[in-house]
C-alpha cells in the first residue's frame, strides 16, 4: 500500500459501515470516517476510527432529502480537499453522488455501490434521455475507470454497472447481516407475539421503509386475495409517506388481517423479526438489477422462509434459485405468491426446508465478508489475461 491512512465517507452509517471500518483499522494505521450519523447495531465502532461529523441525512420531504445530499457534499469535498488530502478514500452509499467527487480530487478513491445510480431514477419514471441521466452516466464512466477499487454486492449489479467500466475490473463482495447466527426467538416466549396477539397467526411480514418507490401495496393486494384466510397475517412494520393511503385502503377495503405497526426498536427488533413465518423483500421491477435490500440477508440469518417480490432478471430471483430458501414472484404473478403462502403454511416439513436452507445461504453473508473486502483493498491484484483491467484473485467463500 502507497498510503497508511484511509478515510470512509457515508453520510448516514449503519452496521454495514461500521464493519468496514473496523476492517480497515486492522490493515491501516489510521482510519478515519465521514459522517452524519452512526447508527451501532451489534458490533460498536472501534475506538482507534477518528469521526468528522457533517450534516445529517433528511429522510423526507424529498427536497429537504436533495438539499442535506449536496451540503453534506459540499463539507466532505472540503474535508478530503484539506485534512484529509493525504488519505485513501473509501465512498459508501451516501450521499448517493458523493463517489463522482473522485472525478476532482487528488486522492486515490475506491467506492462500494450498494444501489446503482442514475439508473434507479428510472423507478420515478425518468428515461435515460433526461439530462440528468445523461450526465451521470458520462461522470460514471470517467469516475468508475478512475477508481482503485470498484465493488459492488452482486453479480446482477456488477451486470448492470458494466455499461458504465470493463466488468472484469468490478469486484463482487456480498454484504451481510446484522445477525451472525441464528437467534430466533420461538413465539411461545416472544414477547413482541405476547402484545400483538400472534400465537394463532401464520404471519407474512414486511419490515422497512414504505416509500413513493417500494411497492408496499402489494401486500395489501395480498391481503385482500387471501382475505377469508383469518389465520393469516399480513404485517406491515415501517414508514414512510404512503402509510396513512395505505391505511385507509385497508379501511375501505374492510381487511383485518392487514395490520400496521411502527419500525421497532433495536432492542425489540429480534423479536419482530422471529415473529415472521414468511418475510417479504419487494423491489420495483425497474430497479431489480441495480439494488438488493439488506433485509434480505437477515431474514436468512433467522431462518425465515422469503417471498421475493422481484423481476426475474433481478439478484434475489437468483438468489432464491440457488438458495431454494425463497419464491421469487412477478408483480404480475400474485397468484404465485398466494400459492406460495399457502403452501408454506399448511405444509410443515416444506417450512422447514425452507428455514434451513436459508440459515444455509447465511453462511455466505457473514461479517468475515467485510475482512474479504478490505483484504481485496490491500492485496494486490492481477492483471487478466485478456485485458488490462483489474480481476480479484480469490472467492469471497474463503472468508463466509
Amino acid at each position: 500500500m502507497e498510503s497508511q491512512k484511509i478515510v470512509v465517507v457515508n453520510q448516514a452509517v449503519n452496521y454495514l459501515t461500521i464493519g468496514l471500518c473496523n476492517a480497515f483499522a486492522k490493515k491501516f494505521s489510521q482510519v478515519d470516517l465521514i459522517t452524519g450519523s452512526i447508527h451501532e447495531q451489534g458490533e460498536p465502532l472501534d475506538e482507534a476510527v477518528s469521526v468528522s461529523h457533517i450534516g445529517h441525512w433528511i429522510e423526507r420531504p424529498m427536497w429537504k432529502k436533495s438539499v442535506s445530499y449536496l451540503w453534506a457534499c459540499v463539507q466532505i469535498y472540503w474535508l478530503l480537499l484539506t485534512r484529509y488530502h493525504k488519505h485513501d478514500v473509501f465512498f459508501v452509499s451516501l450521499p448517493p453522488m458523493a463517489y463522482l467527487l473522485s472525478l476532482f480530487l487528488p486522492n486515490r478513491c475506491s467506492m462500494l455501490i450498494w444501489d446503482v445510480y442514475p439508473d434507479v431514477f428510472k423507478i420515478t419514471g425518468m428515461k435515460e434521455s433526461h439530462l440528468v441521466y445523461r450526465i451521470w452516466s458520462w461522470l460514471n464512466n470517467k469516475t468508475f475507470k478512475k477508481a482503485h477499487r470498484l465493488y459492488t454486492i452482486g453479480d446482477k449489479m456488477a451486470d448492470l454497472l458494466s455499461k458504465y467500466v470493463d466488468r472484469k475490473q468490478i469486484l463482487v463482495t456480498p454484504i451481510w447481516s446484522i445477525f451472525q447466527q441464528n437467534q430466533k426467538i420461538k413465539k411461545s416466549i416472544n414477547p413482541f407475539v405476547k402484545k400483538h396477539q400472534l400465537h394463532r397467526k401464520f404471519v407474512v411480514q414486511y419490515s422497512g421503509n414504505i416509500g413513493l418507490t417500494h411497492n408496499v401495496e402489494i401486500l395489501v393486494k395480498l391481503a385482500e386475495m387471501m382475505k377469508g384466510h383469518e389465520d393469516i397475517l399480513f404485517q406491515i412494520i415501517g414508514r414512510g409517506p404512503r402509510v396513512p393511503y395505505l391505511q385507509a385502503v385497508v379501511v375501505e377495503k374492510g381487511l383485518p388481517n392487514c395490520q400496521f405497526l411502527p419500525f421497532q426498536s433495536d432492542e425489540m427488533f429480534p423479536y419482530s423479526l422471529s415473529a415472521a413465518d414468511i418475510g417479504v423483500v419487494i423491489l420495483d421491477n425497474v430497479i431489480s438489477k441495480g439494488s438488493v435490500p439488506s433485509k434480505s440477508y437477515n431474514l436468512m440469518s433467522y431462518g425465515i422462509p422469503s417471498l421475493y417480490i422481484a423481476s426475474y432478471d433481478s439478484e434475489l430471483y437468483n438468489y432464491s434459485q440457488k438458495y431454494k430458501h425463497a419464491k421469487c414472484v412477478n408483480y404480475s404473478d400474485l397468484n404465485e405468491a398466494v400459492a406460495f403462502i399457502l403452501e408454506l403454511k399448511n405444509n410443515s416439513e416444506l417450512r422447514e426446508q425452507f428455514a434451513q436452507n436459508a440459515l444455509d445461504a447465511s453462511k455466505n453473508y457473514r461479517r468475515s465478508n467485510a475482512d474479504f473486502i478490505t483484504k481485496l483493498y490491500c492485496d494486490k491484484i492481477h492483471q487478466g489475461q485478456s485485458s488490462n483491467k483489474l480481476v480479484a484473485t480469490e472467492d469471497v467463500s474463503e472468508y463466509a
